[in-house]
Formats: structure tokens, C-alpha cells, sequence
């Protein structure tokens, strides 16, 4: 029998942006890895964006979430919003703009 790596109990989670609120419930959160080329030493940028659900309806454009795996919820919605990590600042507040 093979062992297998992944320990139980434990869930994937990753930080990421909201990009977008419009469903009820729904939040799509863009996640960018960087990553050096093995070969070339570059650095590479991988853009992935999640279905989330956001259950509260807590998350704003522009806000630094903690998400985290789970049961499907619908047919696109895998990741569930765990915390909000920092709240989005609205245009123009604190920087003077509108004067």
C-alpha cells in the first residue's frame, strides 16, 4: 500500500485580493504565486482567480482575504472566505484628493 503525503484535518489555504462582489454570497478573490524558473532564474507570476463564498456578505472590492478549501457549495465555488486580512481604503480617503 502507498502512503500518502497529505495529512488529515489539515485545509489549503491561500491570501488573495477581491476583485469582484456581485453575486449574493459570492466573491471572486485573484491569488498571484511567484516563483523562480529552476532552469533560468527568472521570476514567474501565476494569476489564479477562486469562486468564494462569502456566506456574510463581508467582503468589498479591494480587500485582502484569507481563504480556505472546501465541500463544494455550488458548481464553481470550492473556497470559503476565512477572515478578512485587510480592509480596502476608499478612493480618496486620507490623501488630500478631493480638496
Amino acid at each position: 500500500m502507498a502512503e500518502k503525503n497529505k495529512k488529515r484535518g489539515r485545509f489549503t489555504s491561500l491570501t488573495g485580493t477581491v476583485v469582484r462582489t456581485n453575486g449574493d454570497k459570492t466573491a471572486i478573490v485573484d491569488v498571484v504565486t511567484i516563483k523562480k524558473h529552476l532552469v533560468y532564474n527568472r521570476s514567474i507570476k501565476k494569476r489564479v482567480r477562486y469562486v468564494v463564498h462569502d456566506g456574510n456578505n463581508q467582503c468589498e472590492v479591494g480587500d485582502k482575504a484569507l481563504i480556505y478549501e472546501s465541500k463544494p457549495v455550488s458548481k464553481t465555488k470550492r473556497w470559503r472566505v476565512g477572515k478578512i486580512v485587510e480592509k480596502s481604503r476608499p478612493v480618496g480617503a486620507g490623501d488630500g484628493a478631493g480638496q
